[in-house]
């Protein structure tokens, strides 16, 4: 039995799995950063609980961004928190060559990229508590109905993810879907482990942390309210 694993049960977990192998269409460009940029920025959804000082080579505060996208708000963050260490999670691969080369140009020593499901990396390699901030923005809200069983924020995820946040440290979510948002709140609602910072039930202003993505702003030109959600793990 892997002793990182959730106190929920395996096939719990195995349940909340929303990753889709995405491939799409790759450039030249990403395509070059994955085979020659991965080796270095790469880590491997499978093994052991990561070590930091052999990864980045310090033992830093850490955060880990679930669904990084082509990491804009990624390579924004690590570049303003030079101190703190982030590991992005994408499934979406010209993301991750996107994310890969942007990376080297901003020259960022303190990101390292996933390109796996995210249930499964974080029960396996991320050890409880030892997470400064989780992030989770826009995830993918599966609008509809019989696809809700492929949601990432569901209960088991929550808590799996509370369980690896220091304690007072964050989970913060993000999403323009109103539906997906109330869903989201009262999984965290029910959460023991977690804390609302707003208070139960309530959503948060958009904390001065979170990078305003080209993907926000294009949602807001078409009259879409964000839904901010921030918890920390209660000591």
């Amino acid at each position: 039995m892997n002793t990182l694993a959730s106190k929920e049960p395996a096939d719990d977990r195995r349940s909340s799995r929303s990753f889709v192998r995405r491939e799409g269409r790759i450039t030249s460009a990403q395509r070059h950063a994955l085979d020659v940029l991965w080796p270095q920025y790469g880590l491997d959804g499978h093994g052991d609980a990561i070590d930091r000082v052999a990864v980045f080579g310090r033992h830093a505060p850490l955060e880990l961004e679930i669904g990084c996208g082509n990491g804009d708000a990624l390579i924004e963050m690590a570049t303003a928190r030079p101190e703190h260490d982030f590991i992005g999670i994408e499934v979406y691969r010209p993301g991750v060559g996107k994310l890969l080369k942007g990376i080297a140009e901003a020259e960022l020593d303190n990101v390292r990229i996933v390109n796996h499901d995210a249930v499964e990396f974080i029960g396996e390699r991320i050890a409880p508590t030892s997470i400064k901030r989780v992030m989770v923005y826009f995830p993918d809200p599966w609008p509809k109905k019989r696809h809700h069983k492929r949601r990432l924020l569901n209960s088991s995820f929550i808590g799996l993810v509370a369980e690896r946040l220091e304690p007072d440290e964050q989970l913060h979510i993000a999403t323009d879907w109103q539906e997906y948002a109330e869903f989201i709140m009262q999984n965290v609602s029910q959460e023991p482990l977690l804390c609302n910072t707003c208070g139960t039930g309530n959503f948060a202003p958009r904390p001065s942390s979170r990078p305003l993505t080209r993907f926000e702003q294009r949602g807001q030109r078409l009259g879409h309210e964000v839904f901010d959600i921030v918890t920390v793990r209660i000591p």
